[in-house]
């Protein structure tokens, strides 16, 4: 079989894969709109401070680590970590980190030791209850998400995951 006909045969697969993702992400926007929605009608007296199973969470190494380069940074502005997550990768859907000095009104904050970790709402659909590491490897030293229960199975490098229908 030559390879180009076995792209022609796994092209409509993707392609379908793709849709699907695309689908999920939308479907998600729409309930994290509803939701904020709904949210800032609340008091803010009423929403408790207390952290919850469903509140993303930070690891030491992780808090370290950002302490590190927030450390490092010569800025006025404190730096955060961001969590993002996009199509694309070897499981669906990929995690995406970034440093950030700004935050979106459809952003969670969660904040441990002085470090806070900034996940759009679209996100947080995906990310709910997960930890955040920070791990160094021979081959790469990188933020990771080393557990998420919105997931159902992903990729060995932890970087992409598949979610639960």
């Amino acid at each position: 079989m030559s390879s180009r006909s076995l792209i022609h045969r796994i092209t409509p697969f993707f392609a379908a894969r793709l849709r699907e993702n695309q689908r999920i992400l939308s479907f998600s926007s729409a309930s994290a709109l509803n939701e904020v929605a709904s949210s800032s009608s609340l008091s803010s007296s009423s929403q408790s401070a207390s952290p919850s199973s469903d509140d993303v969470h930070m690891t030491e190494n992780c808090i370290t680590r950002m302490k590190e380069l927030q450390a490092s940074e010569a800025s006025e502005e404190e730096k955060m970590l961001r969590l993002g997550v996009e199509t694309g990768g070897c499981s669906g859907f990929q995690y995406v980190f970034n440093l950030d000095d700004k935050t979106n009104s459809d952003d969670r904050i969660f904040e441990k030791d002085g470090v806070k970790l900034v996940v759009d709402n679209v996100s947080y659909d995906f990310v709910k209850g997960a930890t955040i590491d920070y791990v160094e490897e021979l081959i790469r030293s990188a933020f990771v998400v080393t557990t998420n229960p919105s997931a159902v199975g992903g990729c060995s490098c932890k970087s992409s995951f598949m979610v639960k229908q």
